[in-house]
């Protein structure tokens, strides 16, 4: 059975230059001090934990992230569908993203990669995004999305660094 296509066309980009016509989120965040608090906080990201922690409920085929499998997050009323369009899973930096579906309020990608500094004992989670608006509702409340999206992100943030300690 194949699957609906994403609703934008430049899949990937996360891992490399952010394509021009979108609004863009480039977060970085220390997380943790350790290789112990690294694979707490890649457990954390590829197995759903920062969605949860944040406060979304998640939907998904499996426990953890894998490449091309759908997922959906529930905020409120709104429903969010993804497909996860790639994983990373080096030594020293591990994450996914995923792209979004027909349904999802936006256009877009987000990927949450955590790196491990050897020389520097420093985890940190690097969170980058894409996105224009999906449906006139939110093209109209662009301003409120935003800052809904910045608040989710810091939740993201927090969740992770509070399963690295």
């Amino acid at each position: 059975m194949d699957q609906e296509p994403l609703t934008y066309a430049e899949i990937g980009a996360t891992g490399g230059v952010l394509p021009t016509g979108y609004h863009h989120v480039r977060e970085r965040a220390v997380v943790g001090a350790a290789r112990a608090d690294f694979e707490s906080a890649v457990s954390t990201v590829m197995t759903w934990g920062m969605h949860r922690g944040a406060g979304l409920t998640v939907k998904a085929a499996g426990d953890a992230a894998r490449t091309g499998e759908d997922a959906s997050f529930g905020f409120g009323p709104i429903s969010v569908p993804v497909r996860v369009v790639y994983v990373v899973d080096e030594p020293n930096r591990a994450g996914f993203a995923y792209g979004t579906r027909c349904g999802h309020p936006e256009c877009g990608e987000e990927s949450f990669i955590v790196h491990f500094d050897e020389s520097g004992n420093q985890v940190r989670l690097e969170i980058t995004a894409f996105s224009k608006p999906g449906t006139w509702w939110v093209r109209v409340g662009a301003p409120i999305g935003r800052l809904v999206q910045a608040w989710v992100t810091r939740r993201y943030i927090r969740a992770v660094k509070d399963s690295a300690r």
